[in-house]
């Protein structure tokens, strides 16, 4: 009998935790229409929450004279990692982050195989050139929160590991005026943007 009892309550404990891990965690989802290309879509600053910096340094290839990926999307406090790996120099800089020009930076000029790393500590967009060649260009885009997402050809995008609440989401494209909408999570969220220039 106790040993029953014990089992009833180990299998209803377990059920009540899975029940509340799940109602705590949700998904938001939609499509960013009116644009061509990727866009960026992430939740805006959460008032009172901070996020530990990432650990993970993703890598900014310079390859084919291009910017490999085109558009990247990192969390506010990621250390970018920029790579040279075609056989000519290449210098990265931008002129602002999320249009703050006082936020412009020159990471200077290097060979093949060379690595320089920054940490993007301001939200928004991140317009990267390349001095030495003038027609290269890609983006960074620093979300002020963990949850964000790039989106496919299709303008389709999901993020993952939202907790319920209400936020405000932002969509970016690099051809497109950014626009924010109110999204309420409640194990799901869906917002569509349609995006003009």
């Amino acid at each position: 009998m106790k040993r029953n009892l014990v089992l009833a309550v180990l299998v209803t404990t377990a059920f009540v935790t899975t029940a509340f891990v799940t109602s705590e965690a949700g998904t938001i989802s939609g499509k960013v229409a009116g644009v061509k290309g990727e866009s960026v879509v992430y939740v805006e600053a959460i008032a009172g929450k901070t996020f530990p910096a990432p650990t993970e340094k993703p890598v900014m290839d310079q390859k084919g004279l291009m910017f490999q990926p085109h558009l990247m999307a990192v969390q506010q406090g990621t250390t970018v990692e920029f790579l040279n790996s075609d056989t000519v120099a290449h210098n990265v800089f931008w002129p602002s982050v999320g249009g703050n020009k006082k936020l412009t930076h020159n990471l200077g000029t290097w060979p093949k195989g060379e690595k320089r790393a920054f940490k993007f500590d301001s939200p928004g967009a991140v317009p990267l050139l390349c001095n030495v060649h003038p027609d290269m260009s890609g983006y960074i885009v620093v979300s002020p929160t963990p949850y964000f997402a790039v989106t496919d050809k299709s303008g389709t995008y999901k993020i993952e590991n939202v907790p319920d609440g209400s936020y405000t989401l932002t969509a970016w494209n690099e051809s497109a005026k950014t626009q924010s909408k109110p999204v309420t999570v409640v194990g799901e969220g869906k917002t569509d943007f349609t995006l003009s220039k």
